[in-house]
């Protein structure tokens, strides 16, 4: 499936792109394979250099909720371009679309965009700190929150540890202040606020984990950490960069009936261009530079075309309300899956909410990283690589999470569902 054309890009890349990749996931390397080069895409399908047609399943990890190059977003972006495509001062677009994010999420009043999920993420945890005047942050253990310094941590011995660095380059002194817990173990979270009551300046969790596959938050789990956060004063953040509109118009806070302070978004909001958006309450808000003393800033955040994007993919979402069939339409492809795979006698599980899943190759139920990490990779490596042969797309690691956009349709999950029964029985 990497044909000639493939391999020739991959070598060429690799000698002026540091692992011919800008982004390591899109190496293979977790399934053991060689990355494959797009060329275009369009609806639910992608093609490579060498002319193979994919079903798509990871969606650009996400933003493509519409399907690939949707025309009425592209209409937009091309009259927003005609104009100019940056000016570091600022537009109305800019303020139109943190107008529809304030209108849709409730605990948001006022938003800052900026340019990456990772960039919400360091001006959240930097506005908490500098709010609270505290410098402890508590993650959970397999919560991917960006690249940033502080959050690139892994745990100690103890269920509730300091984090340690988990890159070269990031001193201890960043991420001493970073507190690692299990997720969804509230006994863990309640022993580290009994320890440092007074010094967390914030919680940020995945209200729904997307980065060590799909994993549901358990009963309870989230309305407890926003009664801590409550009780001793500290920030509650919610990365909702997978979450956001995904699954609501809106955030998953109105699912789970729970407000975060400040919540971080991206992916969606930007249409499949590159945005961030970190927003809260105004009176945490306004301690952002200018009219505060924290700082943050970025020559290309609220870019028109980006925005431009971002407002066009939100309008149709509202229009359309297409949650509620998408996720129906999941349900099916995932009960497919799992029946395939149930008659191979193969042990998997299916962790799934609205139009995200995965499948783990596990026996266990997924509740957390440790249940994750039992899961058969070598397997996954082989069934990726022959649904890739089989011209279906998925996430080439076992944890990550699979999209469905609008433009699925039941010739594509039946096609789906007959290359696993298939590839199930090799």
């Amino acid at each position: 499936m990497t044909g000639s054309a493939n391999s020739r890009l991959f070598r060429q890349a690799k000698t002026v792109i540091p692992g011919g990749v800008n982004s390591p996931v899109r190496a293979f390397k977790a399934v053991g394979a060689k990355p494959i080069f797009i060329q275009k895409a369009k609806g639910p399908y992608l093609w490579d250099a060498d002319g193979n047609k994919y079903i798509d399943y990871c969606l650009s990890w996400g933003p493509m909720i519409l399907g690939h190059a949707r025309r009425q977003v592209l209409h937009e972006v091309k009259k927003v371009m005609a104009n100019g495509t940056s000016f570091g001062i600022p537009t109305k677009l800019e303020t139109s679309l943190a107008t529809m994010i304030v209108q849709a999420i409730d605990s948001v009043e006022k938003v800052r965009l900026v340019n990456s999920g990772t960039e919400a993420v360091m001006t959240a945890i930097r506005l908490a700190r500098g709010c609270t005047g505290r410098d402890k942050v508590i993650k959970f253990v397999g919560c991917y929150h960006g690249h940033v310094d502080h959050m690139l941590v892994q745990a100690g011995s103890g269920a509730t540890t300091f984090g340690m660095p988990s890159s070269p380059g990031v001193p201890r002194d960043f991420t001493k202040h970073t507190i690692l817990l299990p997720y969804n173990d509230l006994q863990s979270l309640e022993k580290a606020f009994d320890k440092y009551a007074n010094k967390i300046a914030a919680v940020i969790v995945e209200p729904v984990a997307g980065n060590m596959g799909v994993v549901l938050p358990k009963k309870g789990f989230l309305k407890a950490i926003r009664k801590m956060c409550t009780r001793n004063g500290s920030v509650l953040i919610f990365d909702e960069v997978i979450t956001g509109f995904r699954l609501t118009y809106g955030c998953v806070q109105k699912l789970f009936r729970v407000k975060a302070d400040l919540t971080c978004l991206g992916k969606i909001i930007g249409g499949g261009f590159p945005i961030g958006a970190c927003g809260g309450k105004a009176e945490l808000m306004d301690n952002l530079a200018p009219q505060g003393q924290v700082y943050q800033a970025g020559t290309l955040s609220g870019n028109p075309v980006c925005v431009a994007a971002g407002i066009s993919t939100l309008k149709l979402l509202k229009s359309v309300k297409p949650y509620r069939s998408l996720e129906l339409a999941t349900q099916r492809l995932c009960d497919g899956i799992d029946q395939a795979l149930q008659k191979r006698n193969l042990k998997h599980t299916i962790n799934r909410i609205g139009s995200m899943f995965t499948l783990f190759f596990n026996a266990e139920i997924v509740t957390d990283y440790a249940s994750a990490v039992k899961s058969d990779t070598a397997r996954y490596a082989s069934f990726f690589t022959a649904m890739l042969k089989a011209g279906i797309y998925l996430p080439p690691s076992q944890f990550e999470a699979c999209f469905v956009s609008t433009e699925h349709r039941l010739k594509d999950f039946n096609k789906t569902i007959a290359a696993v029964r298939k590839v199930s029985q090799q």
